[in-house]
């Protein structure tokens, strides 16, 4: 699975404009954390067994690009956590959920 990485205020602002076309899941993602390490891994175990390919996927790194995380928690009006998944859609979020509770099964609960 090839995530596309987020690193740049531009590159989100062109993300969130097109989830009004098609869904998109953010992971905040840290590099150092165990917890996110298994939520990055939960969600690569749901992209493989997917069968649908209606939605992008994005990874920002919350250390390396703290200020795209930020702007992705004002823009969408959420509380900053890491690992956080969020499902953007009509440029809103439409479900998130962080550190344990991203699991395969729950993803899978929301977008199936």
């Amino acid at each position: 699975m090839n995530w596309k990485e987020i690193s740049t205020l531009d590159q989100w602002k062109e993300v969130l404009e097109q989830s009004a076309q098609r869904g998109k899941i953010i992971l905040k993602h840290s590099t150092t954390c165990p917890v996110s390490a298994n939520a990055l891994a939960e969600c690569e175990q749901y992209i493989k067994e997917r069968h649908t390919d209606d939605i992008d996927f994005y990874l920002v790194k919350v250390f390396e690009s703290r200020h795209v995380s930020n702007q992705i928690t004002q823009d969408l009006d959420v509380k900053h956590e890491s690992p956080q998944i969020i499902y953007v859609k009509s440029k809103e979020k439409f479900w998130t959920a962080s550190h344990w509770s991203i699991t395969k099964e729950h993803i899978a609960a929301v977008l199936n």
